[in-house]
Parts: C-alpha cells; sequence; structure tokens
C-alpha cells in the first residue's frame, strides 16, 4: 500500500479537516494502520470513502487508482503513507520511499500580526492557526513570545486576509497592518572574533561570510536540511555547490538558508555544548541585528573553543550569550545590508494604455523589464519591490480604466538601493520600538575576551 494526501477540506461549518488524496498501489481498507512517512506517525483510518460533492460516501476498502476520503485526523498537503505493518520491512525509517516533496515558486514576504479578541483564547488560536496552514503549505507563523502575538505570514495581502477570515470564524481575533518581512544579508567576510560567556569560564573563535546562492538554495528548498547526516549533506553539497567534501563534514547546522560550521581540530568537550550552540545560532539568524529581520545566506564559522570541565559553569545561557555576541559582532563588520522581496510583474493592457503603467512602475521603485506586442494589447514585464505591491492593484486599474490583467510572482531578495538603506532600517527599528540608530555592535563589545 502507497499513497498520498494532495489536499485537505475543512469544512466551514463544522470545521471539521477532511484528507483527499490517491491510492497509487495496493488497497486501503477500513480499520487499516497506515504510517505517515513524513511526520514518522502511525494513525488509524477510522471513517473514510469517497467524496459525493460535500458528502462522505463511506466505502469498505479502495484500490489503487482512485481518490479517497478520511475523517479523524490531519497532516500537511504532500503526505505520503503505507501501511503501518510495512515499516518493519526497512531498516531505518528515512529509507521509506516517499513522494518528492512540493517545492513552491513563492516566499512568505508579507506578515500581519493576530492576536485573540480573548487573551485566554491564545492557545486555542495556534491550534487553529496551525490547521488552516496544514491547508496552505505557502503560509507560515509563528508566536512573538515578547508580543504575545501569533506573526502570520503569506505571499501577498489577499492570501492572508482569506486565512485571517477563516480563522476569526472560530477564534475572534484583531489583525494588524501588512508588514513586509525582509532579509539580513552579509556582502563580504566579517572580523574574526573570539568572545567569552558571561561568567568568563568559556570562550569562542569565530568568523561569518557570505553563503554561496547555490548552496543557500539548497538550503531553502530542503535539498540540505537538518535532517540528513554530515556525509549525505557533504555529498549534495560537493555535487551541485562546488564544496569540497570534507568541508561539508562539519556542517552542525543548517536552518534557513544559513548554515553553522566546524573549523575546528582536536577541541575537547566540545559536543557537551553543541545543542546550545545551535540553539542559539537559530535564535541569531530569526532576528537580525541590523533590524530583528530574518538573516540569509550567512556561513558561520568557528576556529578555536574552549569550554570549562565542570558543567554547572556551560549552562545554556552562557553558552547562547557568548554565540550571540560572536554572530553579532561578525555580522556587524561583514558589511551587512538590507535586502527587499521583489515580484515579478506582467501586465496585459490594451494599446495605448501602457504608458499609465509604466508612469505606476516608476513611481513605485519598479523596473520596466520588457515592453511586447501582444494583438490589441501590450504586456509590459517588470519587477517591483514588495513593498509597493500594497494597494497598487487600484493603481493600475486607475490608470488603464479598469482594462488591464496583471499578475505577479516572487522573484528573489535585492538589496535596497544604498540611499534608502538607513532610512528603511530607521524605519523597521522605529515600528518594532528598538533605540532608532544603526546598530555598530557596541553593547556587545563587552564580550570580547582579551587574552592575557
Amino acid at each position: 500500500l502507497m499513497g498520498m494526501i494532495g489536499k485537505i477540506f475543512i469544512d466551514p461549518k463544522s470545521f471539521r479537516p477532511t484528507l483527499i488524496g490517491r491510492i497509487f498501489s495496493g488497497t486501503l481498507r477500513q480499520g487499516d494502520s497506515i504510517y505517515l512517512v513524513n511526520r514518522k506517525e502511525t494513525v488509524k483510518v477510522k471513517r473514510f470513502g469517497v467524496m459525493e460533492i460535500t458528502d462522505l460516501l463511506d466505502m469498505e476498502a479502495i484500490p489503487a487508482g482512485n481518490l479517497f476520503a478520511i475523517f479523524g485526523f490531519i497532516c500537511p498537503a504532500g503526505e505520503t503513507f503505507i501501511h503501518a505493518d510495512m515499516v518493519k520491512d526497512y531498516e531505518h525509517k528515512d529509507d521509506i520511499p516517499r513522494f518528492e516533496s512540493i517545492k513552491y515558486s513563492s516566499e512568505a514576504v508579507v506578515s500581519r500580526s493576530i492576536t485573540p479578541v480573548d487573551p485566554q483564547d491564545l492557545a486555542k488560536l495556534g491550534e487553529v492557526t496551525s490547521k488552516w496552514l496544514m491547508a496552505d503549505n505557502t503560509a507560515k507563523f509563528y508566536l512573538n513570545k515578547e508580543s504575545k502575538e501569533y506573526i502570520l505570514s503569506g505571499i501577498d495581502p489577499l492570501q492572508i486576509e482569506i486565512i485571517t477570515e477563516r480563522i476569526d470564524k472560530q477564534v475572534k481575533i484583531k489583525v494588524g497592518d501588512p508588514i513586509i518581512v525582509n532579509r539580513e544579508m552579509v556582502t563580504e567576510r566579517g572580523l574574526e572574533y573570539y568572545t567569552k560567556s558571561p561568567n568568563g569560564h568559556n570562550r569562542m573563535m569565530m568568523y561569518v561570510e557570505p553563503l554561496d546562492p547555490i548552496s543557500t538554495k539548497l538550503i531553502l528548498d530542503g535539498d540540505v536540511n537538518e535532517n540528513q547526516d554530515n556525509k549525505t549533506q557533504s555529498k549534495i553539497l560537493a555535487e551541485k555547490a562546488g564544496w569540497d567534501p570534507k568541508e561539508g563534514r562539519k556542517i552542525w547546522d543548517v536552518y534557513e538558508g544559513n548554515v553553522f560550521m566546524d573549523g575546528s581540530k582536536g577541541l575537547q568537550r566540545i559536543d557537551r555544548i553543541k545543542s546550545y550552540v545551535v540553539g542559539a545560532f537559530r535564535d541569531f539568524v530569526a532576528n537580525g541585528p541590523l533590524a530583528k529581520e530574518p538573516v540569509m545566506g550567512l556561513k558561520c564559522v568557528f576556529t578555536d573553543c574552549t569550554v570549562h570541565v565542570d558543567p554547572a559553569h556551560t549552562g545554556y545561557g552562557e553558552i547562547a550569550t557568548m554565540v550571540n555576541a560572536n554572530c553579532a559582532l561578525g555580522f556587524i563588520s561583514a558589511k551587512p545590508k538590507l535586502f527587499e522581496p521583489i515580484q515579478r510583474v506582467d501586465i496585459k493592457t490594451p494599446n495605448g494604455t501602457e504608458g499609465g503603467i509604466i508612469k505606476v512602475l516608476t513611481q513605485h521603485r519598479g523596473q520596466i523589464m520588457e515592453i511586447v506586442a501582444d494583438g490589441a494589447f501590450v504586456r509590459v514585464k517588470g519587477k517591483l519591490p514588495a513593498d509597493e505591491v500594497v494597494g497598487i492593484a487600484d493603481e493600475f486599474r486607475g490608470a488603464t480604466q479598469g482594462r488591464a490583467f496583471f499578475g505577479y510572482e516572487f522573484a528573489g531578495f535585492d538589496a535596497i538601493p544604498g540611499a534608502l538603506q538607513e532610512k528603511f532600517i530607521l524605519e523597521i527599528r522605529k515600528r518594532k520600538k528598538m533605540a532608532e540608530e544603526i546598530p555598530d555592535g557596541s553593547n556587545f563589545k563587552r564580550f570580547i575576551y582579551a587574552r592575557t
């Protein structure tokens, strides 16, 4: 038996999830236990059959080639399953065949905060949002521990509007204004710093540099991920990104388009703090030092480390502070820049109205890439910062008396023009209630270890 969950339908009245998929081999029967390959968990098929519009027609068994619907549990769309009895046929669960993961051409670059009207519904809001996001894998969310609000991110404002309307029917929420999520990236290798823990008993020497674009994409696409062993990671990076195979085996962590490396030799007690170092690295890249925007394309390499013999002096707080200070100092010294998400826009408009479209694009920092005649229409193709997309639909319609058709797709991240870098950074810091000044790392310099 092998099949795949292709879609999640959540009933708008009962909010009960129905998993819809197809059997590709074998036969699925009522009462079977199936193993979800990616989630690594076993569930029992309590009720299943085929859908007749919005009703479920119960079936005893469904053979290969047919669509099916299951009630009773929920998992993300794209999940592979096999019969639970088949798991024992594989030495390692990672060896079980599965369908390739779905690759999306879009990034979640627009965010809005969502908070429950009743503060006691915070946990329920998390459960409800998680369910809706399993049905739409292009959206993401996380809990901001400082503000006690969830941040919901999607590919454009319309997607977030649809999801928040669905959530509001189950949990009454307040929704913040749309916010564009930028990325912080370094442009050159930074200085090598030697930092110490607050108690002075642990030390680490490290530097940061830009991660090459191919490796960054491999990590973002999941081709290289934290669940793989070093041998697998090394092989992929060597074949696709030109890495030295030996270097790839020294990876400690890959996360959100960033990598943390062990560039040291023969250190003692280093494994004891590995989980703390990785945790601190992930916290750092989630909130960059420029404006607490996510960090991308960063390669951190530590070359030396001293770990105290007494575990009482190597707690998470001590190690995390040391690592975070080193990452921040190195990052700020590596000529960091704020990168904004860019949308590729394609507008089809009647002949003679393209001038208005071009004017709107240029007023919003857009670039005209191509203008192509298409019968009675003209197609204007260009690039537009995602920050300028909010509300631009009405301007396109106004410039063409509502006769333009347009669409856009994610095109990547570009550095914000130099003249606007400081303005954007300070505006974001002000919105996040941070000190309105460009960070210089001075607040981390007290953690620099001075050799005597």
